[in-house]
């Protein structure tokens, strides 16, 4: 079985990504590499290799689901789980973020110290569905 280690967190807000470095990198064990944009996300994934993503929805520059869309198109990324951050968590727009090729949804805020143990669901189910 392949060890899942690998995450990208693509998240604009600097104490977001604390957050997210704190309770995956420290208390989750992962290896991270944490994107302030979609285009840096893009820049990077060919060499580390994201298992799994999480992406923030509203972004400038790039939002979310162009960012999906872009990493999606990616030979490295078929098949890789890729999970929105949002605070918004209205039933349609939880549906829209589906349809586009998300695996799945974390809310915000949500609880760093279940947060590692949450996205190993989504690696475990997610992984090698083509979304």
């Amino acid at each position: 079985m392949e060890l899942f280690e690998r995450v990208m967190c693509v998240e604009d807000d600097p104490d977001i990504r604390m957050i997210l470095d704190f309770s995956l990198g420290r208390m989750g064990g992962y290896t991270l590499s944490l994107c302030k944009s979609g285009p840096q996300a893009l820049e990077r994934v060919a060499e580390f290799r994201p298992q799994l993503v999480l992406l923030d929805v509203m972004m400038p520059e790039m939002s979310g689901p162009e960012t999906l869309i872009q990493l999606r198109a990616l030979p490295v990324m078929q098949g890789v789980p890729i999970v929105f951050l949002t605070a918004k968590a209205m039933q349609d727009e939880v549906e829209a973020l589906l349809e586009c090729g998300a695996t799945g949804i974390i809310v915000k805020p949500f609880d760093p110290v279940t947060l590692p143990q949450n996205i190993r669901i989504y690696w475990e189910h997610g992984r090698g569905k083509s979304a």
